[in-house]
């Protein structure tokens, strides 16, 4: 499984932000650009406070494992790998959604006279963009924690053989 490069959250983020700007302003031209909804920074906050309290979980298990410490209970490969998978996959879609309504938490800054029902959704959009930076964080946290340690012997053995030829 290939580590998902916080270059990559970025990029997606800042493409999903200009096109939902964009949008936004396009919608908001035939006056009905959608509200912003109130669960959505806590739903993202709710999905990082699970993302990290699996990473602690799986980071103390790991270093009782490492230590061996008597009666320390394993951690399943299969279960790590279905952990990074969730943080990898939650990272991913928390980077779309920070875009999303980040476009729209800076149209609706931008807009001139707006209402004060507009300032409230751009109050709320900018709660939904830091609940998304942290479910990305805790992703890429999970990530880190999971990741194999290199193997030195498997590289001794690569340039042995390399050399040979």
């Amino acid at each position: 499984m290939k580590a998902l490069r916080p270059v990559v959250l970025v990029g997606i983020t800042l493409v999903a932000g200009v096109l939902s700007w964009a949008g936004s302003q396009l919608w908001n031209s035939v006056d009905s650009l959608p509200g912003v909804p109130t669960a959505a920074p806590i739903v993202l906050a709710a999905v990082a406070v699970v993302l990290i309290a699996t990473a602690v979980s799986l980071r103390s298990r790991l270093k009782a494992q490492r230590e061996r410490v008597p009666g320390a209970k394993g951690v399943d490969p299969l279960s790590a790998a279905r952990a990074v998978v969730l943080g990898q996959a939650s990272a991913l879609v928390a980077a779309l959604v920070t875009g999303i309504y980040g476009g729209i938490g800076v149209f609706l800054l931008t807009m001139g006279n707006a209402p004060p029902a507009r300032s409230n959704q751009a109050l709320t959009a900018l709660f939904a963009v830091l609940a998304g930076l942290a479910v990305m964080a805790a992703g890429l946290w999970i990530q880190h924690i999971c990741r194999l340690p290199d193997d030195p012997d498997a590289e001794t053995a690569v340039h042995a053989s390399s050399e040979r030829r």
